[in-house]
């Protein structure tokens, strides 16, 4: 490995660069404040304004969006336009292979049904397409926006490096990932999963991530925020219980972060980077000479030496903002919509939950029966088991279960799901509903434990 320069080596602008934007990163992004819904951090407070500014409007914005990249997308297929091929934004934006074009052609057309309101209810309806193109894709929308903006301010300037090389020691030997996945967690557990999914797919671009890592990162580490692990509660009337429930969601997280990884399919998934190349296995070494601090500082600093400026900074942050608003929303409108009419209108998701009844019984859950068709109808979105719980099953120890289940599930195709698909991670649906399977099996014994000692 290079020798770095230290960081007494470098000038006040290093420092600056290096302090600045990362301070600004860490606030908007990690710093809890309190407003009157709860704890939540400064862009999702953000993008909830955005979200009240085009109220009435968001809908119809998103449904053109999502038409135009299903129209272009076509355009480029079939007649390779030299306007679009020979501008690299465009190509990555809209040259899609065949399968992720069929996609965005059903999302198109799952957006023009749901707002025109035209065809089989099945699909349009408060229970299917409505509820993803009016409550989720508004809400995903500003954080793309916004997050994709300003996410270079807590990447590209040293932050990561620095937080990186300090938590090496914990995040490699115990999850197998780098340490500045942790702040990938942090975003995620503080804010949003979508912002952490956002963050892991742009590193992995970037080549800080191996497929293997990125794969892990995107699905053990996204986890939804603590505001709304309070409204799932809220849902099945145990407000009353969020302490011992969220602290019974860390540690079956954890246990299953642990676990998973080391089992297939996140077991087999390559240790190479993006583009195929070996990664530098000296990146994380710690010179014998220097201090575990003193070398983070030393990463950090070279970073900021060598980042990209504010015109840099904010062409990126386009980029990021342009890649998910086109190459994500028809991909959450087409997959969200066909998981929830699954979910909806087939008895497919209660079928698969029959063989969970045993185990159920086994751990000695009440209303094991009921709670079996809530486990797999998790994997379509994530709110709806509670929704189930809350209108069928009486027992407190069960909805608490049903609840933290739904949380620590963590895979689900109305959102998180449909970010991965969307991005370079590499990862399919078979792979995500595997992994979906091995999260409810680690995390059930350990949740049903915690819920009859702390609920029975």
């Amino acid at each position: 490995m290079s020798q770095l320069p230290t960081s007494t080596q470098y000038d006040w602008r290093t420092w600056f660069t290096f302090l600045v934007p990362s301070l600004i990163g860490v606030f908007l992004f990690m710093t809890p404040i309190s407003t009157s819904q709860g704890m939540t951090i400064p862009i999702a407070v953000m993008a909830k304004t955005v979200q009240a500014m085009m109220l009435g409007s968001a809908q119809a914005i998103i449904t053109i969006i999502i038409c135009i990249t299903g129209v272009i997308s076509v355009i480029t297929k079939v007649f390779k336009p030299a306007a679009i091929c020979n501008s690299p934004l465009l190509k990555h934006l809209f040259d899609v292979s065949w399968t992720w074009l069929v996609v965005r052609l059903f999302g198109m057309a799952f957006g023009l049904m749901t707002y025109l309101s035209l065809g089989s209810e099945m699909i349009t309806s408060a229970n299917t397409g409505a509820l993803v193109l009016n409550d989720l894709l508004p809400v995903l929308f500003s954080v793309f926006i916004l997050a994709g903006l300003l996410l270079p301010l807590l990447i590209n300037f040293g932050l990561l490096e620095l937080a990186g090389t300090l938590m090496t020691k914990v995040m490699r030997p115990v999850f197998g990932v780098p340490g500045r996945s942790a702040v990938d967690c942090t975003a995620s557990w503080l804010g949003d999963g979508s912002v952490g999914i956002l963050m892991t797919a742009r590193q992995y671009d970037q080549k800080h991530y191996t497929q293997r890592e990125a794969a892990i990162i995107g699905t053990t580490f996204s986890a939804v925020s603590i505001t709304f692990s309070l409204v799932v509660l809220g849902q099945v009337r145990l407000e009353y219980l969020f302490a011992p429930f969220y602290a019974t969601v860390c540690l079956a997280g954890i246990v299953a972060a642990i676990i998973v990884p080391r089992l297939p399919p996140l077991r087999f998934k390559k240790d190479l980077l993006i583009d195929g190349t070996e990664p530098d296995r000296d990146a994380e070494t710690i010179p014998v000479h220097k201090t575990l601090f003193g070398h983070s500082l030393d990463v950090a600093l070279a970073k900021a030496d060598n980042s990209t400026g504010v015109k840099g900074t904010i062409k990126e942050g386009l980029h990021n903002a342009l890649d998910m608003v086109f190459g994500v929303l028809p991909v959450v409108m087409a997959v969200g919509t066909f998981a929830l009419i699954i979910a909806e209108h087939t008895p497919i998701f209660q079928y698969l939950g029959m063989p969970f009844v045993p185990f159920l019984e086994l751990l000695q859950v009440p209303e094991a029966a009921a709670a079996s068709q809530t486990i797999m109808v998790g994997f379509a979105d994530m709110f709806i088991p509670s929704i189930l719980a809350a209108g069928t099953i009486e027992s407190d120890v069960t909805r608490f279960i049903i609840a933290a289940m739904s949380v620590t599930q963590l895979i689900y195709m109305s959102e998180v799901g449909a970010l991965l698909l969307g991005s370079k991670i590499p990862v399919n649906i078979f792979e995500l509903f595997v992994i979906f399977i091995l999260r409810t099996l680690i995390t059930l014994p350990i949740i049903a434990f915690m819920a009859h000692w702390l609920v029975g």
